[in-house]
């Protein structure tokens, strides 16, 4: 279950930015409109990066009643405020990943993109393991640790299932902090 929450809370983020945006840049130009508004550009780009984050935390927060419906979880009350901070940690980085996706790919190209990337992305992100569990695998554990999404797995992991093996979770809020800081930039 923590592995579906960062993966709900980056892909709702992602999607939630990079499409409405792909529309925007095509035919019709919406996007023109926006920037000629009398407001700065960076405004512009900060207002969907809050939609999508909170996009992304509702999609992921929406996943707790299934999950616990599904199975019987024990986390400890302690570790729900760090694992809400990994959430939007992971709905930022989402959120910022499909800003660059959005105004980067060709409108014409972008189905091709989630297909090649989508996939790709969710098998290496943690979300159905602990990293450290690939020991066995040195390659694809590696593989893994270059995706964003496996720390925000294993930090919300680190946060609600402590006895199962993760990352550090300073580790992956660090790695998250940064990796939304070097996508907003681009």
């Amino acid at each position: 279950l923590p592995g579906l929450l960062a993966l709900n809370a980056m892909f709702g983020a992602l999607q939630s930015v990079a499409f409405p945006l792909v529309f925007e840049f095509s035919y019709t130009r919406e996007i023109d409109d926006r920037l000629l508004a009398p407001m700065p550009l960076p405004l512009v780009a900060i207002e969907k990066l809050v939609y999508a984050t909170l996009r992304g935390l509702l999609a992921s927060l929406l996943m707790v009643p299934i999950g616990l419906i599904m199975i019987d979880v024990d986390w400890p009350a302690s570790g729900l405020p760090m694992a809400f901070i990994v959430i939007v940690l992971g709905a930022l980085v989402g959120a910022t990943l499909g800003l660059v996706i959005g105004t980067m790919v060709p409108p014409r190209h972008i189905q091709v993109l989630f297909a090649l990337i989508l996939a790709p992305l969710m098998f290496t992100g943690s979300v159905q393991y602990p990293l450290q569990t690939l020991a066995d695998l040195r390659w694809f554990q590696v593989l893994s640790a270059l995706n964003p999404l496996t720390y925000i797995s294993e930090g919300i992991r680190a946060a609600l299932v402590p006895q199962v093996p993760h990352l550090p979770l300073g580790l992956c809020i660090a790695v998250a902090a940064v990796a939304s800081a070097i996508l907003a930039g681009v």
